[in-house]
């Protein structure tokens, strides 16, 4: 099993276990690969909610660039429900589940 397949069962694991989700895991993966490298860099595969300019570059890098939304207040509201739904105080909010969770909201799926 390499790296990212590890990483992969991580992410949907962690689906399960926080949020009590069954993961679509084709779209899982997608998400993973789409991610490209910054899965392996332990400051790049997660979220500071704690970092205004963080959930910017959520919102504008992977909402309105990769996902097509409008940038409008909806996003801002669906980033802090999925944080606050990770637990702003949990240090560890990986990236990809982030993108998983933010996908599924806005039912774009057909994106991947």
């Amino acid at each position: 099993m390499n790296k990212r397949e590890e990483l992969i069962i991580k992410y949907a694991a962690e689906l399960k276990d926080k949020f009590g989700l069954e993961p679509d895991m084709d779209l899982l993966t997608k998400i993973t690969i789409g991610c490209g490298p910054s899965i392996y860099n332990a400051d790049s595969a997660t979220v500071s909610s704690s970092d205004d300019s963080e959930l910017e570059r959520v919102k504008t890098n992977f909402l309105i660039k990769k996902l097509g939304l409008e940038d409008t207040p909806e996003l801002d509201v669906a980033i802090n429900s999925v944080i606050d739904n990770y637990g702003r105080s949990n240090r560890t909010k990986y990236r990809v589940v982030v993108y998983y969770l933010l996908t599924k909201h806005f039912s774009k799926e057909t994106v991947y």
